[in-house]
């Protein structure tokens, strides 16, 4: 489009183009693209007339080019953005006629009070320039002809972009490492309150890199959307020029509104969000292709290393990626979790939280292509959410600072709001608080993160993570953020698939949030009123726990300004006089050590067991339909009884570990039998009674099926007659495999349960699940010389919440010193 009127066309001088470039400015019916390139082509046409002459009529030099580089050479030119020339020579001219040709090019420039980068080099010495400067080599990728001799320019395009792609090797790791120094500086343009469209993580320069990256040929970022956050991003940051009448790229909170209302939004919260949005879709964008980009790199580095072990001889084979499982349709590839070849989304609803969870519990990225997969073919899940729905979730919850990145990943393909419709309303939310690092939805995220460490804090980390993610959904809503977000969590908590007694405990950590830090730091806490209006509305002591942490793990993620000593001393004293007031007032019943009474088919597997001397044991679905078919989403019941004797619980642990069954319930009691029942032949019985131990699991595979019950209970026998070494197999197998990073878990913590039961000594295990975790623990407390008389298993996510009821040798609880050294001794080997 000629965008030249009749007065430019008279007058092509500094006063001619700047009416001309006024009138575009503030043509309402012209923004956008449409704007930028009609200001590229009216600047192309000023500048080129200077180099043919001008109104002056001076010859230009032979052998020379006007070239647009940068963002000018891209066509992207805001209101106010400088120019980046290159005055190209082939070096026949002399210094003085290249000198009054650039003078003739500059001045002008600069009388119109436009910022001007600009250089004079022949084409040797442009292509050394970027040889020895990135950002020079960057710039001349986009190198776009104005004026001269275009095969001139033509070439130097040809010779540059050849030299980037012969040296992509070693300049993408630069340009990977100055992206990854600006995201320091700057920080995330999707989270801040006022960000800096160029440089913040997300914004115009890294988009920039992303081009570059695709000129090499070695990698490509994902298009979808990619182009229009990159439009997007640059509207505001005309209007923002336009607005302020500066070249500037920072979008300051007092010119928000101005902005807003230039691009006709409604209000600078719909300018943020969709500021956000853009620069979500350009980091993501980022992530996924350094990826790329590193897989590729390091497929070649490793190409000769394999010709020299072939000798040379490849036979146009190429090496495949060793994959490894991580979890049922999940697996490791080339440092990424992708989808197994058997596995099929539209069948299996929970896929694409197990994929997640798996991911980010072995701290590995999600590829791009398994969540595009995920996105487009996997089956709703069913309302209220399977049981093995709410696990992943919790355990994707729980495994720290990996969950950011493949929650990011989810979120980009809109697997979050499909799976939490309410998630919505805080995506992408900002916080006017300047207290706030993060939009509603990344702190909430964040908020999850910090909870994890804190997990061993509590009796139930799986009611934690939930209500982090949950406790600012109400900001989405007008009114108190609490009342709204304490129904908005009711809703949720049901949903994916809570009773209604952890519901209205989700429910309440949500209205209440505050509620602790608030009246530690603005309340009298020696009124004892206040105390017990705080007890009053928590409830109950393991409430108050719940609570406790929430708000550390709230403060934590909000900003460094939003906890410290001070205000966590004041919020623990608080906790402290809440408990005390809790605990007096209920009276709950002794916890008794035998546990629940046994069914019917209990005592018939201890009869058994006890009549041939041996293990027996019984597997079967919920239903009651043995499980060899095919294992439940939360795996199998599974009933083992042994008479006893010592070494049981870590035995079948230890059996369970070697087929890869992770143990997400189990209960151990032992079972007295009276005198009457008389041994079998193979049996080992007394005649004079004695006592079976029945242990009752729950129990689901890793990944494949499960095993057949005879294939368990012939190894039970092995291992308690000492045919088969668990232990060293275990040590075996995990040899086998190479170590993964994997998260960083918060330490096992063991403690003693005060006042717990009258008749044994309860030790209470808070730790990350882990394939063997229970044979270990097992194995502990035998070594420290005491006997389980019943035990309480529970893996709620990644967490296992374990209590063992133990007695001395003389079947009396331990001393209160022993006990604790008991305590110590098996969390010094689960940290070991």
């Amino acid at each position: 489009m000629d965008v030249r009127t009749e007065t430019e066309t008279e007058d092509s001088g500094p006063s001619g183009y700047a009416a001309a470039r006024l009138r575009l400015l503030h043509e309402e019916s012209r923004s956008g693209p449409p704007r930028r390139s009609a200001l590229a082509e009216l600047t192309d046409d000023w500048l080129a007339g200077l180099f043919r002459g001008g109104p002056s009529g001076t010859p230009n030099p032979k052998g020379a080019a006007l070239i647009a580089v940068g963002g000018y050479g891209r066509g992207e030119l805001s209101p106010r953005s400088d120019l980046d020339l290159l005055l190209l020579h082939d070096g026949s001219a002399g210094p003085k006629e290249l000198a009054a040709l650039a003078d003739r090019l500059w001045y002008p420039v600069w009388d119109l009070g436009i910022a001007l980068d600009h250089s004079v080099r022949t084409p040797a010495q442009a292509r050394k320039t970027a040889g020895d400067d990135l950002k020079a080599h960057l710039g001349l990728l986009d190198a776009r002809h104005i004026a001269g001799d275009l095969g001139m320019t033509t070439a130097l395009r040809t010779a540059v972009l050849a030299d980037w792609r012969n040296q992509a090797p070693e300049r993408l790791p630069e340009l990977r490492e100055l992206c990854d120094e600006r995201a320091e500086r700057h920080g995330e343009l999707s989270h801040l309150l006022e960000p800096d469209l160029k440089e913040a993580r997300g914004g115009l320069r890294d988009a920039t890199a992303l081009r570059a990256v695709a000129a090499s040929w070695l990698a490509d970022a994902p298009r979808e959307g990619l182009d229009e956050a990159r439009r997007r991003l640059l509207d505001v940051r005309d209007a923002l020029h336009l607005a302020t009448g500066r070249a500037t790229d920072r979008l300051a909170l007092q010119e928000q509104d101005q902005v807003a209302a230039g691009l006709g939004l409604l209000d600078a919260d719909t300018l943020l969000r969709q500021v956000y949005e853009a620069a979500r879709v350009v980091a993501y964008a980022g992530d996924v292709t350094w990826r790329e980009v590193g897989r590729v790199l390091r497929a070649r580095a490793g190409r000769p290393r394999l010709r020299a072990m072939l000798g040379g001889r490849s036979g146009g084979r190429t090496a495949v990626a060793e994959r490894s499982p991580l979890a049922e349709g999940v697996v490791e590839q080339d440092g990424e979790a992708v989808l197994a070849r058997a596995a099929r989304p539209e069948r299996d609803a929970v896929l694409p939280l197990r994929a997640a969870a798996a991911a980010a519990q072995a701290a590995l990225p999600l590829s791009l292509h398994a969540v595009r997969h995920l996105a487009a073919t996997a089956r709703p899940l069913t309302t209220p959410w399977p049981a093995e729905a709410r696990e992943q979730l919790v355990t994707l919850l729980g495994a720290g600072r990996p969950t950011v990145q493949v929650w990011e990943a989810l979120e980009a393909e809109g697997l979050i709001t499909r799976l939490l419709p309410d998630w919505e309303r805080v995506r992408c939310r900002p916080q006017r608080n300047a207290v706030h690092t993060w939009t509603v939805d990344r702190h909430l995220v964040e908020t999850a993160v910090r909870a994890s460490a804190l997990t061993r804090r509590v009796g139930r980390p799986d009611l934690l993570l939930v209500a982090a993610l949950l406790h600012d959904i109400g900001k989405g809503w007008p009114g108190d953020h609490s009342t709204a977000g304490e129904t908005i969590a009711r809703d949720v908590a049901a949903r994916i698939g809570f009773d209604a007694g952890d519901v209205a405990v989700v429910a309440r950590l949500v209205r209440h949030h505050l509620l602790l830090v608030e009246t530690a730091t603005r309340r009298d806490l020696d009124d004892p009123a206040t105390v017990r209006g705080v007890a009053e509305a928590v409830g109950s002591v393991s409430t108050l726990e719940l609570l406790h942490a929430l708000t550390e793990a709230d403060a934590l993620a909000t900003g460094p300004a939003a906890w410290s000593t001070w205000r966590g001393a004041l919020v623990a004293d608080l906790v402290k006089r809440v408990a005390a007031v809790l605990s007096g007032e209920a009276t709950p019943e002794e916890r008794a050590t035998e546990g629940a009474a046994p069914t019917a088919e209990q005592e018939r597997l201890a009869v058994e067991a006890y009549r041939t001397g041996g293990p027996v044991l019984s597997m079967r679905a919920d239903s009651g339909v043995p499980a060899e078919d095919g294992p439940e989403p939360l795996g199998v019941e599974l009933v083992v009884a042994v008479p006893e004797r010592p070494g049981v619980l870590s035995s079948v642990a230890g059996v369970l570990a070697l087929h890869r069954l992770a143990v997400r319930t189990a209960e151990l009691s032992a079972l007295p039998l009276p005198s009457d029942i008389g041994p079998g032949a193979v049996g080992s019985g007394t005649g004079a009674g004695g006592s079976v131990l029945l242990l009752s699991w729950r129990v689901a595979a890793e990944y494949g099926s499960m095993p057949q019950a005879a294939r368990l209970r012939a190894d039970l026998v092995r291992v308690l007659d000492g045919s088969l070494d668990v232990e060293a197999r275990l040590a075996e197998r995990e040899a086998a495999y190479p170590r993964r990073r994997g998260t960083v878990a918060p330490p096992a913590r063991v403690t003693v349960a005060p006042a717990a039961s009258r008749l044994a000594t309860v030790i209470e295990v808070r730790a990350q699940d882990a394939p063997g975790l229970l044979h270990r623990i097992g194995r502990a407390l035998e070594a420290a010389g005491v006997t389980v008389r019943s035990a309480h298993v529970s893996t709620l996510g990644a967490n296992a919440v374990d209590a063992f009821y133990v007695t001395g040798a003389d079947g009396a609880p331990l001393a209160g010193e022993t006990a604790v050294g008991v305590a110590r001794e098996v969390e010094g080997v689960l940290r070991g």
